[in-house]
């Protein structure tokens, strides 16, 4: 069995993290450390695990009890808690903050992306697991980043109010968000930068033109990411190209009709739709946030880490309609 622990374990991410690990045939979860709900049930935050788990919050992370840590703390924290952890440390680490996703932040972190760096993550100890957009916009584009064919690029995304995290804010509350919605960070958002890198070590021609106009959408979770950029190739050449990239994928599916939110949501999956219309192609990509976007990514890197097959304890069904 591998051994867990999970730092940060209150949030939304860590709830549903701890749900895929619960069902997991190789997962123990160890410790679920949370400063603010120590010695309190894990179902007092995440209501749904009821009954499922008689685990209890903890405030010590006992580190030399586990073989792999998962972080879920909020972005800036991570590297404080890294950096505490004793010199003999030899355990695996997963972050799920943005600390260290950026070649200059990265120090022994490997990006994990799956479907572009599958081998590095086999090989590594530490990953940085991407956020939601870039695993959305990423997945868009990887087939024709491979093939050197981006240029200018063009994203509209629209996300459920999950991404924003647990803590209630201005833009998140249930009388602001329902039956709203409102762009932010529009041109700015912090995964550009991290899409971009993937991208240009992929794409040796590709200089970082991307447009990405990030929108709140008016549902807990899941992402539509919209891409378009011009394209030589013709529409049959470009979904082959895409089946081609992503045949061997277990959770990637090219699909030839025009998608929706809900056949993704609850679960790891991607779904594509690729379709020209004059001289641009047009790429829908959806995922969960939470789940493909977050912690089934997470559990995903896991199985590679452990050489399980990556599928492992990630058959979550969708939730219809």
């Amino acid at each position: 069995m591998i051994k867990v622990g999970i730092i940060g374990a209150a949030g939304y991410t860590a709830g549903e993290l701890m749900r895929i690990l619960i069902n997991h045939p190789w997962a123990d979860i160890i410790f679920a450390q949370s400063e603010s709900h120590a010695g309190e049930p894990i179902w007092k935050a995440h209501h749904d695990l009821i009954g499922e788990t008689k685990l209890t919050f903890s405030a010590d992370a006992p580190a030399g009890a586990v073989d792999v840590i998962f972080i879920c703390s909020g972005h800036g924290k991570s590297k404080d808690y890294v950096h505490s952890l004793p010199a003999d440390f030899d355990g695996k680490i997963i972050d799920l903050s943005n600390d260290f996703r950026l070649a200059k932040d990265a120090e022994d972190f490997v990006y994990g992306l799956p479907e572009a760096f599958r081998k590095e993550i086999k090989e590594a100890k530490r990953i940085a697991n991407p956020g939601c957009f870039a695993t959305s916009i990423q997945l868009a584009l990887l087939p024709m980043a491979k093939a050197d064919k981006l240029g200018e690029i063009h994203v509209t995304g629209i996300t459920g109010s999950t991404g924003a995290g647990q803590k209630p804010s201005e833009t998140t509350h249930f009388s602001w968000r329902a039956n709203n919605m409102s762009i932010y960070k529009a041109f700015t958002h912090q995964h550009l930068g991290e899409v971009n890198e993937t991208l240009k070590k992929l794409a040796p021609h590709y200089e970082g033109e991307m447009n990405f106009v990030p929108v709140r959408g008016d549902f807990p979770r899941g992402i539509m990411s919209s891409v378009y950029f011009d394209c030589d190739m013709s529409e049959e050449e470009a979904v082959e190209l895409y089946k081609s990239y992503y045949k061997d994928e277990p959770f990637v599916n090219v699909v030839d009709f025009n998608p929706d939110l809900k056949m993704v949501v609850n679960t790891n999956k991607n779904v594509l739709y690729v379709k020209k219309y004059g001289k641009k192609l047009h790429v829908i990509s959806m995922i969960d946030n939470l789940v493909k976007g977050a912690s089934g990514q997470a559990v995903e890197n896991m199985n590679l880490l452990f050489g399980l097959p990556e599928n492992t304890g990630l058959n979550l069904k969708p939730s219809g309609f």
